[in-house]
């Protein structure tokens, strides 16, 4: 027994990433990063980065479907190991959880039902749908106080209530407001403006969020992230949801 504890301790301080569990969160609704499939499994963009991150760390990774806004909230309570979950890397963020290095740069669109608002100018007054606790809440509530943010748990519902007209537009990141447009009604729907493009918000790009605690897992996350990068895995699952 001795030895087999010795052997551990010297593993750990040699910097071995050593066989684990991981407990990851995210909030499936929102495809392509994260979403349910028809056999109720999450699938996505985040999940295959996350699962190619754990096969090259040796860990046995589990994911499970929260709230956003919940997210933070429950890595600070150890809950969960990390949370993956097309997160942006924000200072207000960074000063709760750690996050590795970034995985995916990021900018963030406005949409509407076509020729309903103009530009972005013509949404002063208008209600814009958003997830709450997303970092597109925070940037109309900072940058666009004449523009109401509708806070919904999940986009879908965000997206049902602009069909339906109880919302004048949604905002949310350009690959996932992109993948609405491939469906059957993006013929019905129109961009509003450029994408938004804020550093502040929307410009360090998607991290992964561990507890402040747990700056080794951080550790094992961005040397994970650096091997499927150069080894090509990276790449291949990128261009599967993106193309080239």
């Amino acid at each position: 027994m001795k030895k087999m504890l010795l052997a551990a301790i010297i593993g750990l301080a040699s910097g071995h990433v050593m066989a684990q569990d991981l407990k990851f969160a995210t909030e499936a609704t929102y495809a392509p990063f994260e979403y349910m499939d028809a056999n109720n499994q999450i699938q996505g963009f985040d999940i295959d980065i996350a699962k190619a991150l754990c096969s090259e760390m040796k860990a046995t990774c589990t994911f499970h479907n929260q709230a956003f806004d919940s997210l933070i909230p429950a890595l600070k309570f150890k809950r969960y190991d990390a949370a993956i979950s097309a997160m942006d890397i924000t200072e207000a963020r960074q000063q709760q959880v750690s996050f590795s290095n970034t995985y995916y740069d990021n900018a963030a669109a406005f949409v509407s039902l076509k020729d309903h608002v103009a530009d972005q100018a013509a949404l002063t007054g208008k209600r814009v749908g958003v997830q709450n606790g997303s970092t597109h809440q925070s940037y109309i509530t900072d940058q666009m106080p004449d523009v109401t943010a509708v806070p919904y748990t999940s986009y879908q519902d965000a997206f049902i209530d602009m069909q339906n007209g109880r919302i004048d537009s949604v905002f949310g990141d350009t690959a996932v407001v992109a993948e609405w447009f491939k469906k059957d009604n993006g013929d019905k729907l129109s961009y509003v403006g450029k994408p938004v493009t804020n550093a502040k918000y929307f410009g360090n790009g998607f991290g992964i969020a561990v507890n402040k605690n747990n700056q080794a897992l951080v550790e094992q996350l961005n040397k994970a992230l650096a091997a499927i990068k150069a080894n090509g895995q990276y790449q291949a699952i990128f261009e599967q949801y993106f193309g080239k």
